[in-house]
């Protein structure tokens, strides 16, 4: 007598593109077809690969991860103009790649401007989302107002004035194969956060024909951002890394105040790249 062997499921991460509406993304999938979907969204100058040490576990808990190269990076279209990459257009991918792989309510996850759109979709999509978490990212009602308060975080973000520039911020950042930018990512997360092989990765990524200039369209459509004003109603879980340069844990302490149902969890060793240096915490949080 043959005992039938149990059928196993592959959490290898999938490649694919999707057409999400107008554009095209590229999107890596994980876990069962049937899990919980819970979708990753990264930030500057990040691509899927930010999401590498969540995926995994997330997939092994039994959740449909779903991880998409934003518009204007890596192998995702990169439609011109700045009015492309608003946050409503950002938002509204977000709605159509859920909609394009059937997807009704889901969690939703960001980092750095990946939280940024999540922040959005909880104010404009709270009928879709069943749990919100961001890190290291302030709601951008929030983000303007206190950097007029704080001189500190004022010139913590005076990069994002540079970025305003037509042309010059790409040609700085480009130069010698994305020196700075490697150099931004090695100097901004604990030693070790990215492996050499990883900044190789990026490096392809921002190389590719009209990469940087559509990731600093994100920076660049910033005068167009609309008031969110809606306060968020979905469990919130905001994740923040103390040691981080950029933002200013005031930010996070403001984003959380516009929160019904929300919960703050602080990391005091971890930068601005928190799910990479507490990889096990941070994945222990999520699920």
């Amino acid at each position: 007598m043959t005992t039938a062997l149990p059928t196993m499921i592959s959490l290898a991460p999938e490649h694919q593109f999707v057409k999400a509406g107008s554009i095209r993304l590229h999107v890596v999938q994980a876990g069962p077809a049937e899990g919980k979907p819970v979708m990753l969204l990264h930030g500057f100058p990040d691509f899927w690969i930010g999401w590498r040490r969540q995926i995994d576990a997330l997939a092994s808990a039994g959740y449909r991860v779903i991880v998409p190269d934003q518009r204007g990076y890596n192998t995702s279209d990169k439609p011109k103009g700045i009015r492309e990459y608003t946050l409503p257009k950002l938002v509204g991918d977000v709605v159509a790649l859920a909609d394009a792989l059937s997807i009704g309510r889901f969690h939703l996850v960001g980092h750095d401007w990946g939280g940024i759109v999540a922040w959005a979709a909880g104010a404009k999509l709270p009928h879709r989302l069943d749990k919100l978490v961001i890190m290291n990212a302030p709601h951008p009602d929030v983000l303007f107002a206190h950097a007029l308060r704080s001189p500190t975080q004022f010139l913590r973000s005076s990069y994002a004035v540079f970025f305003q520039i037509p042309f010059l911020p790409e040609a700085v950042m480009g130069a010698r194969r994305s020196a700075l930018l490697a150099r931004a990512l090695r100097k901004s997360g604990r030693e070790g956060a990215f492996k050499e092989e990883e900044i190789a990765e990026y490096r392809q990524a921002w190389e590719r024909p009209g990469a940087l200039t559509n990731m600093l369209n994100w920076y660049r459509a910033l005068r167009f951002r609309p008031s969110l004003a809606a306060r968020i109603t979905t469990p919130t879980l905001v994740m923040w890394g103390m040691q981080d340069q950029t933002l200013e844990f005031g930010l996070a302490e403001r984003s959380l105040a516009l929160c019904d149902d929300g919960r703050l969890q602080t990391f005091e060793k971890a930068t601005h790249w928190v799910q990479r240096e507490e990889g096990s915490a941070v994945n222990g949080s999520l699920l």
